[in-house]
């Protein structure tokens, strides 16, 4: 192979200069990429995007839990109770349900979001008029083995919903309105361009934040090397919330990982709490699913960012808070 290039280069300085080729290499691979359409759009996905446009659609009451044995009927019944999803859904809408499914790990084991909350949501959004529900997770472990074992993408393909691996190239990079650690950072452009946004996390013990909640399952939308979101995580994530303004927050807290997350693995880590959180407002979604984990919402740092910027609307103990059995 070496012999074959030290012939080419032998050749082509015989025939023509190297800046004279360099000019028609460059210009024949522009030539190419302008006439792929697949290779055009891959070039010119990272420009900057502003805020994500919510509709900011209110519920019936500030927060919705629903008790059951059956996650599914859970989410159906919270989410009947927040108003229904017509509330939010519009006919021909692009809807993002977003679970955790960043581990390769099965329902009991409680990594990831419980795959009846999801395939109640897509039901619920195609019911409501949704052209497309798509679902999908940047992962921590092998991502087909976290699609495949945590059950979510059986369970949500068989209701019709788009399930796909994100492309790293179709990013926008986020602009703010204030100063933001978050600026520039790429997030999935299918996460910010869809008229809808289902934040839907499972609640889980993490080892550096105290709890994975709604604004945690956000790092799942953020290409680039995530690992630098965790130097200043609170502040982060409590502006990559605000950026992409969850329509809707629903918390998995069927089977709760209390020790060892966030990926956990060990059965004996897991307690069964039966429970689904709806609101439509993710921070107070998180303080009430923080306090039903028994932490202090302020000592999870995300949340007390949030607090401290003025995010969110009501403290729990002045919310209309609605709990329910699913039956």
């Amino acid at each position: 192979m070496d012999r074959f290039f030290y012939k080419l280069d032998c050749f082509l300085k015989s025939q023509i200069s190297r800046r004279a080729f360099l000019k028609i290499l460059l210009g024949g691979f522009a030539a190419f990429i302008s006439n792929n359409i697949f290779l055009k759009k891959a070039f010119a996905r990272s420009e900057t995007a502003a805020a994500r446009k919510s509709r900011n659609s209110l519920g019936d009451h500030d927060l919705v839990v629903s008790h059951g044995k059956d996650p599914y009927a859970n989410t159906v019944k919270a989410v009947e109770k927040m108003g229904g999803m017509e509330r939010f859904v519009r006919q021909g809408d692009v809807v993002v349900v977003k679970p955790n499914m960043a581990w390769d790990r099965t329902p009991a084991q409680a990594a990831n979001t419980d795959p009846g909350v999801v395939a109640a949501l897509v039901d619920m959004a195609y019911k409501a008029g949704a052209k497309r529900v798509n679902v999908f997770d940047i992962t921590c472990n092998e991502e087909r083995r976290c699609y495949a074992s945590s059950g979510i993408a059986e369970a949500a393909k068989a209701r019709g919903a788009y399930v796909y691996f994100p492309d790293h190239w179709n990013v926008a990079k986020a602009h703010f309105a204030y100063m933001s650690p978050m600026e520039g950072w790429p997030l999935l452009r299918d996460a910010v361009d869809c008229d809808v946004f289902i934040n839907a996390p499972v609640l889980k013990h993490h080892g550096l934040t105290g709890l994975t909640l709604s604004m945690k399952n956000l790092m799942g939308i953020c290409s680039g090397t995530r690992g630098l979101i965790h130097v200043n995580i609170g502040d982060k994530l409590a502006d990559l919330t605000d950026f992409i303004k969850p329509d809707l927050t629903v918390i998995d807290a069927t089977r709760v990982l209390v020790r060892h997350g966030p990926s956990g693995g060990d059965l004996a880590d897991v307690e069964v709490m039966d429970k689904v959180i709806v609101a439509t407002d993710p921070f107070l979604a998180d303080s009430y699913a923080s306090e039903l984990a028994g932490r202090d919402p302020m000592s999870i740092p995300y949340i007390k960012a949030a607090a401290q910027k003025g995010r969110g609307g009501l403290k729990v103990s002045g919310a209309d808070i609605v709990t329910m059995e699913a039956g």
